[in-house]
């Protein structure tokens, strides 16, 4: 492990050497304090209620995985937030990251700007994706068929079992699924996800 835990600091958990390294690097050029680890297990038999800041971790880890150790920190009096990064991410694994309350979930090779947004973000304090939230058009902006479209797809279900569930076409429910991206500004479904996921938890805080 390397740099302070006294202050914000970025929590690196990558079992692959050359990926903590070049994200350190890259932060700590960006003024970030960071602290590396090679597994989830070394990270929490580490962790300190006092530290603060937020985790960037992998998914694919020998031993316990980064959502498991998600889910974890959620218990932990940390309450350290949790980026997610992966080589090998699906709409499960998004879905099950935001269940959780993940910042962001990225795929690698991601672009260094979302990253460092979302770790801007989660040492804002502001709930996930709030900011995004705020400069895209509201929820309310869909059409019903659109929202029954939209809570279908975020609860996993596919284009076949949507279809046969609100009686329309595969090609309709693409459609529809095309207009809820464009109106929420989702570049792709994991975004869209997060989207849903975040634009779901800022209702029920008003």
């Amino acid at each position: 492990m390397n740099g302070p835990v006294h202050r914000q600091t970025v929590f690196i958990v990558d079992d692959d050497a050359a990926v903590r390294d070049a994200l350190a690097l890259l932060l700590s050029l960006r003024g970030y304090a960071t602290a590396v680890f090679a597994c989830a297990e070394d990270f929490l038999g580490a962790l300190a209620p006092h530290w603060r800041g937020v985790v960037v971790a992998d998914i694919r880890m020998p031993g316990m995985s980064g959502l498991e150790m998600q889910e974890a920190l959620a218990r932990h009096p940390s309450r350290l937030p949790v980026i997610i990064v992966t080589a090998h991410g699906d709409l499960a694994a998004a879905r099950h990251a935001f269940r959780w309350n993940a910042v962001d979930f990225l795929e690698k090779p991601f672009d260094h700007g979302k990253l460092l947004h979302a770790i801007d973000r989660a040492m804002g304090g502001l709930p996930p994706d709030a900011a995004a939230i705020g400069s895209r058009p509201a929820a309310s902006a869909l059409s019903g068929r659109e929202r029954e479209v939209l809570a279908l797809v975020v609860d996993g279900v596919d284009n076949k079992a949507i279809g046969e569930k609100l009686g329309i076409s595969n090609r309709t429910v693409e459609v529809h699924k095309s207009r809820v991206m464009n109106k929420l500004g989702a570049r792709n479904l994991a975004e869209l996800i997060r989207i849903a996921n975040a634009t779901s938890r800022s209702k029920d805080s008003t």
